[in-house]
């Protein structure tokens, strides 16, 4: 590959810029009216403009993006993560223009998209899975009395092409099912363009742990080890870390083996997620969805392991050398915590505060504080996209070392412009339950009298 088009914005398209640029490949960004001046444009070799401010008029065109490729000379297209990036359809009319596309196969993102049908091959994989329901399309709740009932309460109602925590009611009571679906199929809908349904036991107790894969395509794949992301407001992820704290050895092994033996199944290619949620109680865990692009939160994996997850994914895509083939070839070393920064109101549901940044100060980058953003002091912050300003990154000798650090780091950030949740992530790192890793998805509404007060 000699030229990669970044197909998003923000942090992301800046890492992978980055990343590019260290492997001697040259770059295009994209951008929407609202982008023309903004950092990942200034990072790129070229950039093309390509379309209005609001993502449904710009980062999700995809005629506009492969025309901008062409134009531009590109040969490969890079989706990050969001916009495009689980797009079957995009996958396919990428490689349909002659391009090359950094990322699995579009069959596989289109099983994986599908919740149900991921459910279903997870299970043929020997991966454990939730009870859960069939699809229920908009306008069609027959039988959703009963498969509530089978499945128990509390229970989920996802949407099933949903990811990231979007399109996602808990419901205690049998008599709340039906409004919960159909407002939930009206979000998913406008959302992912596709309003179908399915419901999900709830465990109330739980851990989100998820497992970092990599696939080669050949029906071999390794694991880069777990991160646990419990730490999450309104089922978004604030807070990641590796190695999950407190996770049984027994445990730990069997979540990577599961989520081995899946990639292995569906010959899967390239960078993935195989998420978890954990019983707590039981130590039991079973698979939530795959996420079949980078995350949001592979900086905590690169940290501890050493590897750049976009680099093996550009080698991979281009045929070229890879670090990694086989298990043996990958270490864990210390630990590293990730803290999402967002332009929100925490004490008003975590509501987004748009605003132009006037300042923004960030402790020295290096070997064990790392920061990934898209912005810089005097850049606005638009309603048009996530309100995430940065994310703050450390590693440490082990979990404490880390913690310190983190702290030393947050207390070091000064923003200004806009209202942000860096207080709010202060005191979570430093809450005593956090520091003996009592974490779980429940902890910021168990501890909001401390996080909030």
């Amino acid at each position: 590959m000699k030229r990669i088009l970044v197909a998003n914005r923000g942090e992301i398209a800046c890492r992978i810029l980055r990343s590019c640029r260290r492997l001697g490949i040259e770059t295009v960004a994209v951008h929407s009216e609202a982008d023309a001046a903004a950092l990942h444009v200034t990072l790129a070799d070229r950039a093309v403009a390509i379309g209005g401010s609001p993502p449904a008029q710009s980062y999700l065109l995809a005629g506009n993006i492969i025309a901008a490729a062409a134009s531009s000379g590109a040969d490969a297209i890079h989706p990050g993560y969001g916009f495009l990036s689980e797009n079957e359809d995009f996958a396919r009319a990428v490689q349909a223009a002659g391009l090359a596309w950094i990322g699995p196969d579009a069959k596989t993102i289109e099983d994986m998209g599908d919740k149900e049908r991921a459910r279903l091959l997870a299970r043929s994989a020997g991966v454990p899975v939730l009870p859960g329901s069939a699809r229920f399309s908009p306008g069609d709740l027959a039988g959703l009395e009963e498969a509530g009932n089978e499945v128990g309460f509390p229970l989920l109602v996802k949407a099933s092409a949903g990811g990231g925590g979007i399109g996602m009611r808990r419901v205690d009571r049998a008599e709340d099912l039906a409004p919960a679906v159909e407002t939930t199929q009206a979000m998913a809908a406008r959302a992912f363009g596709d309003g179908t349904i399915y419901l999900e036991r709830y465990i109330a107790e739980a851990r989100h742990v998820e497992v970092q894969v990599f696939g080669f395509g050949d029906g071999h794949a390794v694991h880069l080890h777990e991160r646990d992301c419990s730490i999450q407001r309104r089922f978004q992820k604030i807070v990641e870390e590796s190695p999950a704290p407190g996770l049984p050895a027994a445990t730990r092994a069997a979540m990577c083996e599961a989520a081995v033996a899946l990639c292995k199944q569906e010959r899967y290619r390239g960078a993935g997620t195989i998420e978890y949620v954990l019983d707590t109680q039981t130590q039991q865990f079973y698979f939530l969805e795959m996420n079949t692009r980078i995350q949001v939160e592979h900086p905590v994996t690169e940290m501890v392991t050493g590897l750049d997850l976009v680099e093996l994914q550009v080698r991979l895509a281009g045929g070229g050398k890879l670090a990694v083939r086989s298990q043996g070839d990958i270490n864990v070393s210390g630990h590293a915590i990730e803290c999402r920064l967002y332009a929100e109101r925490p004490a008003k549901g975590f509501l987004p505060s748009p605003g132009v940044l006037t300042r923004f100060d960030v402790p020295q980058a290096g070997p064990q504080v790392r920061i990934d953003t898209g912005v810089r002091a005097g850049d606005r912050i638009t309603h048009f996209y996530d309100p995430m300003i940065a994310k703050l990154i450390v590693h440490g000798a082990d979990r404490g070392d880390a913690i310190e650090r983190m702290l030393g780091a947050l207390a070091s950030m000064s923003v200004e412009g806009v209202e942000t949740n860096l207080a709010f992530l202060r005191c979570v790192i430093g809450h005593a339950a956090f520091r003996a890793g009592n974490v779980s998805t429940g902890f910021i509404e168990r501890h909001k009298a401390d996080l909030l007060g």
